[in-house]
């Protein structure tokens, strides 16, 4: 049995463990410290976005932007069933009903086609994902909210770091959203930020996150007595978890650029083999790799995705299927009203893709065991004709 691999990694450093004793050294405001401030203000210049509010978390983030817009009961809201399930819990969050769209083959994020042909008048939001670390049509569904008008809300909680085009993830439609959990290109653990150039969207934010608490003054430096305007949550995130995340920010283009370098060692390593289909960057894009999802393309799927997956697990590699539709989980099963809905694409790639480790310190002997066992279960396929 080869060494074990891990899916992933996260990446750290000592300097993280050093920024995070500084606030705990301190012995204050473990919350509500600068150093929020100072990642947010980091946040804004990676996104080419004026705000930025910092969460607990990516799912609390979104849920807090549904909430800061005002979407309810009776509104609709596009999102991609080719996600993880927070992207379309977020609307029942708010007593909002999740529309599944179908998903487009380029870039695995939400076809623009068929999120126009979903539009109703209940439309009050879309949400698009972009998937594995490169922009989906993202330039395109603005375009479309535009012309609609229809917030457009990008999750690129995997896609920090990379581009389309000109401009940068994180800054298309009215905000978008980031996540900071284990996996991703940099982590505080559990952690979230919406980005904006809307500042009355913003204020709104910060009321949502801090128990709907009037803003400009901290609860912990006035003796004031402080109203509080309307209802909100605790969702803030704290100083150290800022600090390491501020931290983990200045390595971004150095992590980037090792899940691209592990990303080319892959293709290196496994373009010959025709029954696979392998990640790369589309037209006009950058890609930061937060996923290595390939797709098993031989026939027929998934048994033999899963085959090849059983095959990884005997063998101590991880891996994992990035995602499972989510409109067919029994959650969302058990909500819907009439006939499943019909997302040929998203049913097809799912059936498909199944995620390599990739992470920056994978190295290449660890990469060499995955590269072979990936070519020993894929020769199993010839084997059953």
């Amino acid at each position: 049995m080869s060494a074990s691999v891990p899916i992933f990694r996260t990446a750290w450093a000592e300097e993280d463990i050093d920024a995070m004793s500084a606030v705990v050294r301190r012995g204050t405001f473990w919350t509500e410290g600068e150093e929020v401030l100072q990642f947010e203000q980091g946040l804004c210049a990676t996104t080419a976005r004026r705000f930025a509010v910092t969460f607990c978390n990516g799912t609390e983030a979104l849920f807090a932007l549904l909430s800061a817009l005002g979407i309810g009961r009776g509104d609709e809201v596009i999102v991609p069933s080719f996600t993880f399930i927070a992207t379309a819990n977020a609307p029942l969050f708010v007593d909002a009903t999740p529309v599944f769209a179908d998903i487009e083959e380029q870039t695995l994020g939400l076809d623009p086609a068929d999120v126009a042909a979903r539009v109703t008048p209940r439309t009050k939001a879309i949400i698009p994902i972009n998937y594995g670390g490169q922009a989906a049509q993202v330039d395109t569904l603005e375009a479309l909210a535009h012309e609609r008008g229809i917030p457009l809300l990008e999750d690129t909680a995997e896609t920090l770091g990379t581009t389309l085009g000109e401009r940068r993830c994180g800054s298309f439609g009215t905000a978008s959203l980031l996540s900071f959990c284990a996996n991703k290109v940099i982590s505080t653990a559990e952690g979230g930020a919406i980005v904006t150039d809307d500042g009355a969207l913003a204020d709104r934010l910060r009321l949502v996150r801090s128990h709907g608490r009037e803003l400009g003054r901290s609860y912990f430096t006035t003796a004031a007595q402080l109203d509080y305007i309307t209802l909100g949550h605790n969702l803030r995130m704290s100083s150290i978890t800022a600090a390491l995340g501020l931290s983990q920010l200045r390595r971004l283009s150095a992590n980037v650029a090792a899940r691209q370098r592990v990303a080319a060692r892959y293709a290196a390593d496994l373009s010959d083999l025709p029954q696979l289909q392998l990640p790369q960057a589309g037209p006009k894009r950058s890609h930061c790799y937060q996923l290595y999802s390939l797709r098993v393309r031989t026939p027929p799927a998934p048994a033999r995705r899963d085959a090849l997956s059983a095959h990884l697990s005997a063998a101590g590699i991880g891996n994992k299927v990035y995602f499972p539709p989510v409109h067919l989980t029994s959650h969302f099963r058990s909500r819907t009203v009439g006939p499943t809905p019909t997302l040929p694409v998203t049913q097809r790639v799912s059936a498909e893709v199944l995620a390599l480790p990739i992470f920056p310190g994978l190295t290449s002997e660890e990469q060499e065991s995955v590269s072979a066992a990936v070519r020993a279960g894929v020769e199993q396929f010839d084997g059953e004709g």
